[in-house]
């Protein structure tokens, strides 16, 4: 599989989508380009894992359903619900679902992600996206402070 080359700056805020329902998609990419965000689409599973592993993205948005599966035949899902902290740490994590219940804390912790986003939610997609960013920059603000401490040999 090849991926075009593309070049990242510094100030790029790149995100990873994948979504298989082309009017999700679209809106989601809206949104996020609204936002300020450069946007990755995967368009199957070997596609998002690859981008994944490539890329530091800021925000990843995954979609249960993606590829057209089941949720528990998502390879995508699984690979991060599996994947060690350090290597996910980078992205905010949300899942697109259609049964599980929107900024439910208890579902996201048990899917392993930061926020679950119901369909029935994505007109507030924007202001869902602002709070699960920030919360999550929130709470890695001291483990990053920590982590830099102790590179510098500080206590």
């Amino acid at each position: 599989m090849s991926l075009d080359l593309e070049i990242l700056s510094p100030t790029d805020r790149p995100v990873l989508l994948g979504i298989s329902s082309p009017d999700i998609l679209e809106y989601a990419r809206g949104v996020l380009d609204q936002m300020g965000y450069k946007v990755h689409i995967a368009v199957h599973h070997d596609e998002f894992l690859d981008r994944f592993a490539r890329v530091q993205y800021e925000v990843v948005m995954l979609e249960d359903s993606f590829g057209g599966v089941l949720p528990e035949q998502n390879v995508p899902l699984a690979t991060l619900q599996q994947m060690p902290m350090t290597l996910r740490r980078h992205a905010t994590i949300i899942l697109l679902s259609d049964v599980l219940p929107s900024l439910d804390a208890m579902h996201a912790f048990h899917q392993s992600v930061h926020a679950i986003i119901n369909r029935v939610d994505m007109d507030k997609l924007m202001l869902i996206i602002q709070q699960v960013v920030n919360d999550n920059a929130t709470f890695l603000n001291t483990y990053r402070d920590v982590q830099s401490r102790i590179a510098q040999g500080k206590r």
